[in-house]
């Protein structure tokens, strides 16, 4: 069985695809899909993988809210200016963090960790920096805690980076 990490995983996947091919239908996503599950050392299930897709579809359908709130948030790094990879790690976390608010603190970690595996060196900082701003607003928080701007990411690596 999955745990919600693998499922988040793939659900990243899914959403950097669907970023990548905005041409593609659902059911292209799905094949690729069910490609990368069988692939994953982690058993998903037919279902696991469903519950990816519908996460992943989620995100990409806010995407517009989620970068323009980024835009709000983080002025100098809006979505078109932001790696691929980081792209789909934040706009999977936001859309995680407004769908399901007592579960936003896991996803900005979870966000984090996606990062570290599957981007660059400075992306985690960013990506953190990004997410602790939307979390704020999620949680009505004060968005002004010293320390937190977004560190810049790494220029982009060609497309493809770890399982992505």
């Amino acid at each position: 069985m999955a745990t919600p990490r693998d499922i988040r995983r793939l659900a990243f996947q899914a959403l950097y695809l669907l970023d990548a091919r905005t041409d593609s239908e659902p059911a292209d996503i799905r094949a690729a899909l069910a490609q990368l599950g069988e692939e994953d050392p982690a058993d998903l299930t037919p279902r696991e993988r469903e519950r990816a897709f519908e996460l992943a579809q989620g995100a990409f359908q806010a995407r517009r809210e989620t970068d323009a709130l980024v835009r709000e948030l983080a002025p100098t790094w809006p979505a078109h200016r932001q790696p691929a990879v980081d792209r789909a790690i934040i706009r999977l976390a936001a859309h995680e963090m407004n769908t399901d608010p007592s579960m936003a603190k896991v996803a900005v970690n979870e966000a984090i960790e996606l990062a570290k595996r599957y981007s660059t060196e400075r992306s985690p900082a960013f990506v953190n920096g990004v997410l602790d701003k939307v979390l704020r607003r999620v949680l009505n928080e004060p968005e002004t805690a010293p320390g937190l701007e977004p560190v810049a990411p790494e220029p982009a690596a060609p497309a493809g980076g770890e399982g992505a």
